[in-house]
């Protein structure tokens, strides 16, 4: 007896597995917020080690806001909970979506999600044990005789996942290189030929996503024309690759 042919899902069913999808990475991110919501006061401390270090002696952070010594490390460890899991939260996107991929599609697509996520990390921990301290001492030197030092703990928030946001999004660089080579968008030579706007445009977006000081756009710029090297040499292998079997195929 044959078995019957499989129905194709609905898009109800799509819907339905996007939802359930949803749900479980909503339900990660809270699964680690509850083992760290005890910490938050450590977690917050931790964090601003890089402030507190270079503030003048006898200075001290401040909260502006009543709420603020409650709200301030309950965002912040909510943000870094929704970190941590973000590995988790990419799985889901990746079972979500892999059903539809051919298998050339998937070889491509799982190493790039690790390496979306390992290169975001590796971001968010150059911010913190490069940038801050050297940003934090430049900033705590200037200031003028007389002013005293006292950041509002909800602006140092605010200031750090700004900063934590764009050294993590600057470091996937090289994956979306790749994606754009992939696709078809752009080759490795165009985007060579294109390297001296690409200068000016890492500058441009350092200025445009960091304070208003050459120290932090420097330091955002030069990591992302390194990173922008190293996503040609990767496309270029992956580019090779697919000519390769193109051509296999064309002579088969």
């Amino acid at each position: 007896m044959s078995t019957p042919p499989t129905q194709p899902a609905s898009l109800f069913d799509h819907l339905l597995e996007l939802r359930n999808s949803l749900l479980r990475s909503v339900l990660g991110v809270l699964i680690v917020f509850c083992c760290l919501v005890y910490f938050a006061q450590d977690i917050y401390q931790y964090v601003a080690q890089p402030l507190l270090s270079v503030m003048p002696e006898g200075s001290q952070m401040i909260a502006t806001d009543v709420a603020s010594p409650f709200f301030a490390p309950f965002k912040l460890t909510l943000v870094l909970s929704l970190f941590i899991a973000m590995p988790f939260v990419l799985y889901q996107v990746w079972a979500f979506v892999a059903p539809g991929l051919y298998s050339n599609e998937k070889r491509l697509i799982a190493p790039l999600m690790l390496g979306s996520t390992m290169l975001f990390y590796a971001g968010i921990a150059f911010a913190y044990f490069i940038v801050f301290p050297v940003v934090f001492a430049f900033f705590t030197s200037v200031a003028p005789e007389g002013v005293v030092i006292a950041t509002d703990i909800s602006s140092y928030l605010d200031f750090i996942l700004k900063l934590f946001f764009a050294f993590g999004v600057a470091f996937e660089i090289p994956i979306a290189i790749i994606l754009m080579c992939w696709t078809g968008i752009t080759t490795p030579a165009s985007l060579r030929e294109k390297r001296p706007y690409v200068i000016v445009g890492a500058f441009v977006i350092g200025m445009l996503l960091t304070p208003p000081d050459i120290i932090s756009q420097t330091m955002l710029a030069v990591p992302m024309l390194i990173l922008f090297e190293i996503g040609i040499v990767i496309a270029s292998l992956y580019h090779k690759d697919d000519e390769e079997i193109t051509n296999e195929t064309t002579q088969q």
